[in-house]
């Protein structure tokens, strides 16, 4: 396992957390960042549900780093 593919790995998950939607997943769980506002931030459940919206909100860049793996894979194979 090379460096390139521990990247793709962690862009696909990347994805896969900015896709998730609050209102019909990730609300009723308890997910959201409503849910831990104040001192319970820091908790490992408000890490997990900041890293949740972080992706959620850079979505452009996110898009711009598939657009780039994906024409990296097209001529690299």
């Amino acid at each position: 396992m090379g460096f390139w593919t521990l990247l793709e790995g962690l862009l696909l998950f990347a994805n896969a957390l900015a896709i998730l939607n609050e209102d019909r997943f990730l609300a009723p769980r308890g997910w959201t960042l409503a849910e831990v506002a104040g001192p319970r931030r820091n908790t490992l459940k408000g890490q997990v549900i900041g890293l949740i919206h972080a992706c959620q909100f850079l979505r452009l860049p996110l898009i711009l780093f598939n657009i780039v793996t994906i024409i990296v894979k097209l001529f690299t194979g």
